[in-house]
């Protein structure tokens, strides 16, 4: 190979280099401007006025479909810049469709579930819910998932598809909640232990008045009777007058003269 030729294939190969790595160095920019632009396009979206009136599941679900669909679009871009031809491309996304599809049949589940879970509005952010072996505050719908924080302050990431495939319990959802304990009571004068639980019932700020309150034997144990007592309160109450009631309520019946509680009362918690 003569020296003409060596000069030849270098020329080529530093047009090559300069061509290729133009398109990179293009490419990244792109990526870089483009991060920047759909992070200004989300933040932009947040401080829309018309979102606010949605509901925050619904504004975190489409925040999170932008910012994919946004992300789509960026990587469209660069396949574009770096050359790669557009129909080579739709052909090997065809080819692979099927086999994606069944690889992600678990996400596009959890994307189903999460759309339904927008339409039929089981439950809203900040709601309190038992779902999927899950018990905690509602604090993001995601398109895949949905983060609920337990009281003691653990996140548990549950799948949307398990959410809409079992029962919800959304312990928030109405604005009361009744406070059911059950007690078991010594003694045979039924009708003071009665008038102890109301009493204490009615004097509780937290406890309204209608519905009213209750107070009822419900089953004959050995040496006494088995009270239930029940009292509405406003749904943000509930633990405040359950706490409340499980000092006051034994501790008035010990004083009353009635007999007090036997030990080892039972709660019950609808």
């Amino acid at each position: 190979m003569d020296t003409a030729q060596i000069s030849a294939w270098g020329e080529k190969l530093i047009d090559l280099a300069t061509a290729v790595g133009g398109k990179i160095i293009l490419a990244l920019l792109i990526f870089i401007i483009g991060r920047i632009v759909i992070g200004k396009i989300l933040r932009m979206l947040d401080k829309i006025k018309a979102t606010e009136k949605l509901d925050p599941a619904v504004r975190s679900f489409l925040r999170n479909f932008f910012k994919i669909a946004l992300y789509v679009v960026l990587v469209i871009s660069i396949i574009s810049v770096l050359g790669v031809p557009m129909a080579s491309v739709i052909t090997v996304l065809a080819t692979c469709g099927l086999a994606v599809g069944m690889a992600l049949q678990g996400a596009l589940s959890n994307l189903a579930g999460g759309i339904m879970l927008l339409i039929f509005r089981p439950f809203s952010i900040g709601d309190y819910v038992i779902a999927s072996d899950a018990e905690g505050t509602v604090r993001e719908l995601n398109m895949f998932y949905t983060v609920i924080v337990t009281n003691d302050n653990q996140t548990i990431t549950v799948p949307n598809g398990n959410l809409m495939a079992g029962n919800i319990t959304n312990l928030t959802k109405q604005d009361l909640r009744r406070v059911d304990l059950t007690f078991n009571v010594s003694g045979a004068d039924l009708k003071a232990a009665q008038k102890v639980m109301l009493d204490q019932m009615a004097a509780n700020e937290k406890v309204l008045d209608a519905p009213a309150p209750q107070a009822e034997p419900l089953e004959g144990i050995p040496g006494g009777m088995s009270f239930t007592s029940r009292a509405w309160c406003k749904t943000e109450d509930y633990w405040d007058v359950y706490f409340d009631l499980m000092k006051s309520i034994p501790a008035a019946l010990g004083e009353s003269g009635v007999g007090g509680p036997l030990p080892g009362y039972r709660i019950v918690n609808d």
